[in-house]
């Protein structure tokens, strides 16, 4: 029989479930995930750093985890909460039960958890702080903890996950999962410098495929050793916390604007916001799933899409002038993109690269591709 576990919200809410793998404790903001598939990409995707994941897919692990499916070089989720995590994994492809996988960094699972009654909960409140234990079980004392957390808002964890060093990544079709059918990498014609907030794996795929050689940079490296690089473009990545206190990469990249074409998506759409003038806000619960439906306002087709942020900017904030506004939300009708009127960027709130997720937005790769031609 598995040991118990408790997972323990900031507003006094407690739900009892069975500890998963390691036997430990974990804190974070608790959010909810939608996504049927993918949960090793989601195990792997830093900008879940402190954040504890619920996912509403009744059963996680059924299929195990391999080495191929990382999203970056560990999970960086904080804790899992699921309503049943299966004991067998069976797949082809797998190499690893997912909770040894999570084991291995003392990431607990809490299972046998009413998911659907807490999701409601987290819609209704809005995320919360939380702690997963399976080492404490005093309800009163994990509230306390959870209570004790840091805030989402206000936190800088962008420069805790990124690259410390700068190197190049020149993986394509062969760093892909074999069931995924990718077309053969086409000739380098441009150099692409990633900044690095927490970049996911299939990013950096996805422009080798296009013909880019890319050299990943750590993300407060300043404007002018970017330049120095020679880039044809500039790529803003993903990553966790809150775009307004990463002063130092907003300050390179408004440096930028103008310079070299650029391309954001999620935190990287936020910072790029944030360059050009722009203001963001906390999200009540977020959007983190694989199933939301997004309206290009330039051709008016709807984009299913893969996203996982926590913060929104604000396109009141934003000046008419100089900004078109490309992608809204159609479930709260919130911005999720936009590009230059007069300088050559570009930048959306999801993931078109999509791992997991449907593959509706991966243009967005070309229409970068194309952009530095034009340049």
């Amino acid at each position: 029989m598995s040991p118990k576990a408790v997972l323990a919200l900031e507003d006094g809410r407690i739900f009892q479930g069975l500890c998963v793998g390691a036997k430990a404790e974990c804190y974070g903001e608790v959010v909810f995930n939608t996504g049927i598939a993918g949960y090793q990409e989601i195990f792997t995707d830093p900008s879940y750093s402190g954040q504890i994941v619920v996912l509403t897919n009744p059963q996680i692990g059924n299929y195990g985890t391999n080495s191929e499916d990382n999203e970056s070089a560990r999970p960086y989720i904080e804790g899992l909460v699921v309503r049943e995590f299966s004991e067998i994994a069976s797949n082809w492809r797998s190499t690893e039960h997912a909770a040894d996988f999570l084991a291995q960094q003392r990431i607990p699972i809490i299972s046998e958890i009413d998911t659907r009654a807490l999701v409601r909960h987290l819609r209704t409140e809005g995320s919360l702080r939380g702690v997963i234990s399976s080492l404490e079980t005093d309800p009163e004392k994990l509230v306390a903890k959870a209570r004790s957390i840091p805030l989402m808002a206000g936190l800088d964890l962008a420069s805790t996950v990124s690259t410390k060093q700068r190197y190049e990544w020149n993986r394509g079709v062969d760093a892909c999962s074999p069931s995924e059918l990718v077309s053969p990498a086409s000739e380098t014609k441009f150099h692409v410098v990633v900044y690095d907030f927490g970049i996911k794996h299939n990013i950096l795929r996805s422009l080798v495929q296009r013909g880019c050689k890319v050299t990943v940079v750590p993300s407060l490296t300043s404007a002018d050793d970017v330049l120095a690089l020679k880039p044809d473009g500039i790529f803003l990545s993903n990553g966790p916390g809150d775009p307004e206190p990463l002063e130092g990469p907003i300050g390179n990249i408004r440096a930028l604007v103008g310079r070299v074409p650029i391309f954001g998506i999620c935190l990287g759409h936020q910072v790029l916001g944030l360059a050009v003038g722009g203001k963001t806000f906390k999200l009540k619960f977020g959007h983190h799933g694989v199933n939301h439906p997004v309206r290009n306002e330039r051709t008016g087709k709807v984009e299913i899409t893969s996203q996982n942020h926590g913060f929104a900017v604000d396109p009141d904030s934003l000046k008419a002038s100089e900004i078109e506004l490309t992608h809204i939300n159609l479930n709260d009708q919130t911005l999720e993109g936009f590009r230059g009127t007069k300088d050559p960027f570009f930048c959306v709130q999801y993931h078109p690269e999509a791992a997991p997720g449907p593959h509706d937005s991966r243009y967005l790769f070309d229409e970068f591709i194309e952009l530095m031609e034009a340049a």
